[in-house]
């Protein structure tokens, strides 16, 4: 009697539960984008501001100083004895300048740059790893933004190129953290609808932060040390202010078995947004597929898995080259640096005021291609025109800026589309490792545009070709991603790929019997 009663006791509380998936409280509860996640979102998009200042930062302190003066009329400093020339913005505008990096040392410039990029190669692997499976998205962005600030400040006071380059191989790998856990925090805060647009918040702050890096950079040009020292501090200023007030993601929380943290923070978005949480309401547990067994917790674990992510990475490889190129190629061109800087950075809020318009009424898919499309074939027609540049700032630099500036908006919607697009391939349970390996691809290829510039030194369209081939074949690999607009963000890898199955079986059904009322009506014609 009493395990009767007991069980008739459990039937009626499993009654009175409302059990929901974290997607489904968002969109009926919560509000798919109220007042509490544009904060939340734009919160946790600051960091991007400090992120692209760390990264573009070797614009200003790697560069070549504009002149150098020995009293004389000599064309060349190769072969002048020390002390008998000296540079004219002073000799520590830049590495370049404080440790002689010219003539048979004039590649070493470029290893700094190089070697930042592959330390973030490194360092998404790291992060993407902890982010899904030991701190979670928002410890994670703490524990990279205050490595991040230690490293740079470290950097300002490296004794000799040997020392730079080590540490800014440091910075890379620290650094990494950020884009890949503010843009995964972000946008699972969100509903469907408005996850594309979240995204693009905090790529428009990695704008906001290349914007203003000319004003950081400008008053300390005689200094590359003080411009390192400056940079170091927003970090610091932002784990202690902003991050106490981020939330973590619910649906990491959901993930990992927390669904009393999940609903608290669901509750705060709800209350912000003027809603309130039904107190019935239970979080239902992640499903890992009607199969049994061990449950698959790795992108490899699945075939349709990893080969989707690795043909994200083989197109992130180009695409990361190419956008990262182009940017520090501007110091090739025949214009004021800080200016050259500045416009393109200015360029890319149209690109996303576009893009994010585009992603309202477009497929994620040929907005992908087609822009990754785009960038490469400006590359190539800059080809022509970097053979007879001249050096004066005349029609010809004019019209070779305004190509670049094209291929550079190109490039920035095709690099912003790809993480987009990666987040929304993948379940909860692997997302951020996803975006980590796009990070990691995206990283590699950067590594490799500060070679190709210094290529372009010696042979611009060598150069340019390099990155107009690259990102024309990406654009064509992302030609066979699946479309990912509307789709629902899964939990686990099991349950992305039965439902995934379902919806295809019944568009295959639908289509079958498309096409069989079809031929019975041409059938019907026919006997008429």
């Amino acid at each position: 009697m009493e395990e009767n009663a007991s069980s008739q006791e459990q039937g009626k509380e499993r009654e009175l539960k409302l059990e929901l998936k974290v997607d489904q409280v968002i969109e009926e509860y919560v509000g798919s984008l109220g007042f509490s996640q544009i904060l939340h979102v734009f919160l946790v998009s600051i960091a991007w501001i400090f992120d692209a200042q760390n990264t573009l930062v070797t614009i200003f302190t790697d560069a070549k100083p504009p002149a150098w003066s020995n009293g004389g009329h000599v064309s060349s400093v190769c072969g002048l004895p020390d002390g008998s020339w000296w540079w004219v913005g002073g000799n520590e505008s830049s590495i370049i300048a404080e440790w002689n990096l010219v003539c048979g040392r004039k590649f070493l410039a470029a290893a700094p740059a190089s070697l930042f990029f592959f330390g973030s190669v490194l360092g998404a692997a790291f992060y993407g790893w902890i982010g899904d499976e030991v701190l979670g998205r928002k410890k994670t962005v703490l524990l990279s933004c205050i490595l991040t600030s230690i490293t740079t400040f470290l950097t300002s006071i490296s004794p000799n190129i040997w020392v730079y380059a080590l540490l800014r191989f440091a910075s890379g790998f620290v650094r990494c953290g950020i884009g890949i856990c503010c843009l995964v925090l972000a946008t699972e805060a969100v509903g469907r609808k408005w996850r594309g647009q979240v995204g693009q918040y905090g790529f428009f702050l990695f704008t906001v932060g290349f914007l203003t890096l000319p004003l950081v950079a400008y008053p300390y040009r005689t200094s590359w040390r003080k411009i390192y020292r400056v940079l170091s501090i927003l970090p610091l200023v932002y784990s202690l202010l902003i991050i106490p007030l981020v939330s973590e993601s619910p649906r990491w929380l959901a993930v990992k078995g927390r669904n009393k943290e999940a609903l608290d923070v669901l509750g705060r978005y709800a209350r912000l947004n003027g809603k309130k949480l039904p107190p019935n309401l239970y979080l239902s547990e992640p499903s890992f597929g009607k199969t049994g067994g061990q449950a698959k917790t790795s992108i490899w674990s699945a075939k349709w898995a990893t080969a989707r992510m690795i043909l994200v990475m083989i197109a992130g490889f180009g695409i990361g080259c190419v956008y990262y190129g182009i940017q520090l190629n501007v110091e090739n061109l025949n214009f004021n640096l800080y200016i050259s800087v500045m416009i393109n950075a200015l360029m890319e809020i149209p690109a996303m005021a576009i893009g994010t318009i585009l992603l309202s009424y477009t497929n994620r898919r040929p907005q992908l291609s087609g822009s990754a499309f785009i960038a490469g074939v400006s590359s190539i027609i800059c080809i022509s025109l970097s053979r007879e540049l001249p050096r004066d700032k005349s029609k010809g630099s004019w019209t070779q800026l305004s190509i670049e500036v094209v291929g550079l908006m190109a490039a920035s919607r095709a690099f912003d589309m790809l993480y987009i697009v990666c987040l929304e391939l993948f379940p909860t349970y692997v997302r951020n490792f996803a975006v980590s390996l796009l990070r990691q691809s995206l990283m590699l290829g950067a590594s490799v545009s500060p070679l190709l510039v210094a290529l372009g030194r010696v042979s611009p369209s060598l150069s340019f070709l390099s990155f107009g081939i690259l990102s024309v074949c990406s654009g064509l690999l992302c030609l066979y991603l699946p479309e990912t607009k509307d789709a629902p963000l899964y939990e686990t890898l099991e349950q992305q790929e039965e439902e995934e199955k379902l919806k295809s079986f019944a568009t295959d059904s639908l289509d079958l019997e498309k096409f069989e009322v079809e031929s019975f009506v041409v059938a019907s014609d026919m006997a008429e």
